[in-house]
């Protein structure tokens, strides 16, 4: 699977968990939602990808910013 997709899915699942937590537990899990949605805001313009680093070390291949 593309390292970009993986990365997408991440991000996507982070997210609505943070919105899920903030909803029923406590409004500050949206700060965990801001912070992937800034992580994925600055590698557009990066290319640099945190996420991917970590996946690499865990041994993915593949480059999602390419």
């Amino acid at each position: 699977m593309k390292m970009e997709l993986i990365i997408r899915r991440f991000a996507g699942i982070f997210i609505l968990a943070s919105l899920l937590l903030a909803h029923y537990h406590n409004p500050n899990w949206l700060w965990l939602a801001a912070f992937v949605g800034f992580n994925l805001l600055q590698s557009s313009f990066t290319k640099f990808c945190p996420l991917e680093i970590i996946l690499k070390k865990l041994g993915g291949g593949g480059s999602c910013c390419s």
